[in-house]
């Protein structure tokens, strides 16, 4: 391809909107265009990327027995009524209607669409195991989109789907597909990790996460020094006892002025943070809760959901006026006299004589004690998991890192098939339902993952699995005759078994050099002034500073080393 003819508009200042490294890369890069919040469009450069994931997603799928077809985007309403998700996914749910009034949605997901194709096809256990793929576009309504690619509402997913005889079966398809994963992130060369997580939604309690590395990434990874443990924040129980047998004292108020936070009420009351409890006051549904964890600790949100069976979405802070009418006030909020529902993690019983709100502005109680001054309900762990916590396989502390979420599998089991009505005969001619697997692959996200680990301050540094060309020649002078000459001849002789981009503008030798490291294609050939003798400079991105001067013959046979 001549540069001179494709549409790669770079840009020189990084754009004021673009928060994290890869999304700033992509916009300089030409690769993608902001059309509106949280939705992107692809250029040459970016979708030549975009197919390289696709395809070495696709080869591998295939290779671990996948077998592609393709659904749409849209998907009837009573498919998600059956399973129970049309209200339950929640306001991320795009819904649409037809001239008829019926009604649909853009698929954020693909579980009820794949049980629903297959309830009436799959009726005998000879047909089964089956696995069935599909690269789609996905949307999702987020309410904050954020990081270009990283968290947008429109996507691309490769999202597929085991179907098997029983739950034995099941979990050998759900780990063939972690093998059929580890292959494909391995080939792309991303520094991962896999971690347990939560399961959500999608139900069953087989989940596993691979995350890439990254220090921008929005998932918190627990996990030990041997690896034998690792989870993300969401799922990682916390080990934190605490061993309190001294004597209960009497409650006092204490006048705390303007202490609202933990940190203020420890200083005021000279006491440590993990002496004070800590109370947070939701609104759920429109009923109030007020949950109870350590004053030292944070709230885990997805243990709270799944404890009381609700959605994140169905939860908000209270107001103030809320606060008042359960006979508290904001910010002194306390168990004592409360109206309302309380919930705490099942540590407070076992601490002693500890801080918590008087429900009076400027008041706190001190030496309150569960059993004795209060009840509540025992929610059991309810807290984030920190760094330098026991891990719960007893194997040294915790250590944590943030990563990118590029993958997920689901063990799902029969949720989806009996919702959507797939079932098989067996050999007896006995009804069974379809033990199913999910598993999907951020196609699109995989590609700002890539970039967070592989770029410097000058641009991107593509692996050349995955690069929008595997070779860039740039000709210094293009009017120089020879270097013309030189430049056209490299072109035409290596376009033949590689991928070349060829900077043939007439630009300043700063401006294409600089284009050139921006957006990252692994080999480059320099056509300058000694091209008059058959020699070019060859050097890698990866390695811009080490610079070899060669023949052409010795030029193929080195590139020929590179690509093998």
């Amino acid at each position: 391809m001549r540069l001179s003819k494709y549409y790669m508009p770079t840009l020189r200042e990084v754009p004021a909107d673009a928060e994290i490294p890869s999304h700033q890369l992509m916009l300089r890069a030409g690769m993608i265009r902001k059309t509106c919040s949280g939705i992107y469009s692809y250029l040459p450069l970016g979708l030549r990327v975009l197919r390289k994931v696709e395809e070495i997603v696709r080869r591998n799928m295939d290779e671990f027995g996948g077998q592609e077809i393709r659904m749409s985007i849209v998907q009837p309403k009573e498919i998600w009524e059956a399973s129970g998700r049309w209200e339950k996914y929640g306001p991320e749910l795009f819904k649409l209607k037809d001239r008829a009034e019926q009604e649909f949605c853009l698929g954020p997901t693909a579980e009820e669409y794949f049980s629903f194709l297959v309830a009436n096809e799959l009726n005998s256990y000879k047909q089964l195991p089956l696995n069935l793929y599909q690269f789609q576009i996905k949307y999702r309504d987020e309410k904050r989109p954020r990081f270009g690619l990283n968290r947008s509402r429109e996507f691309l997913m490769k999202d597929a789907y085991s179907f098997d005889v029983d739950r034995e079966h099941m979990i050998e398809s759900y780990h063939n597909m972690e093998e059929c994963y580890d292959s494909i992130f391995t080939e792309i060369g991303l520094d991962y990790v896999k971690v347990d997580s939560d399961s959500g939604q999608m139900g069953g309690n087989l989940s596993i996460e691979f995350q890439a590395l990254s220090e921008i990434g929005e998932g918190e990874l627990l996990y030990t020094k041997d690896l034998s443990y690792a989870a993300n924040r969401e799922k990682c129980p916390v080990i934190y006892k605490i061993e309190d047998n001294s004597e209960m004292l009497p409650v006092e108020k204490v006048h705390t002025p303007g202490a609202k936070t933990i940190e203020e009420v420890s200083k005021v009351l000279n006491t440590t943070a993990n002496n004070t409890v800590k109370m947070i006051d939701l609104n759920i549904k429109g009923k109030p809760y007020f949950v109870m964890i350590p004053g030292d600790r944070e709230l885990n949100m997805v243990k709270l959901v799944n404890f009381l069976d609700v959605n994140e979405f169905d939860i908000e802070m209270m107001d103030d006026e809320m606060i008042k009418s359960c006979n508290s006030h904001p910010g002194f909020s306390g168990p004592i006299g409360l109206k309302g529902e309380i919930i705490m993690d099942s540590r407070i019983k076992d601490m002693r004589n500890f801080v918590v709100g008087a429900n009076e502005e400027d008041y706190h109680l001190i030496n309150v004690n569960y059993g004795r001054d209060f009840e509540a309900i025992d929610a059991g762990d309810l807290l984030n998991a920190n760094e330098g916590d026991l891990a719960p396989n007893g194997h040294g502390e915790l250590l944590l890192r943030r990563g990118i979420e590029v993958g997920q599998i689901f063990g799902l089991g029969t949720k989806y098939a009996e919702a959507e009505g797939a079932y098989y005969l067996d050999e007896n001619g006995k009804r069974n339902p379809i033990y199913m697997g999910s598993y999907g692959v951020g196609v699109s996200r995989t590609i700002t993952a890539v970039i967070e680990q592989n770029h410097d301050d000058y641009g991107i540094i593509w692996p050349l699995c995955v690069a929008p060309f595997e070779i860039i020649i740039t000709t210094v002078n293009i009017k120089d005759e020879d270097q013309r000459r030189v430049g056209e001849e490299l072109y035409e002789k290596l376009s033949k078994d590689y991928e070349v981009l060829f900077d043939d503008r007439v630009e300043r030798a700063g401006i294409k050099f600089n284009d050139r490291d921006l957006i990252g294609i692994p080999l480059r050939i320099t056509v300058g002034k000694s091209a008059k003798d058959g020699v070019v400079e060859f050097s890698k991105r990866s390695d811009m500073e080490n610079r070899e001067e060669l023949a052409m013959e010795e030029l193929y046979e080195r590139i020929k080393e590179e690509i093998k």
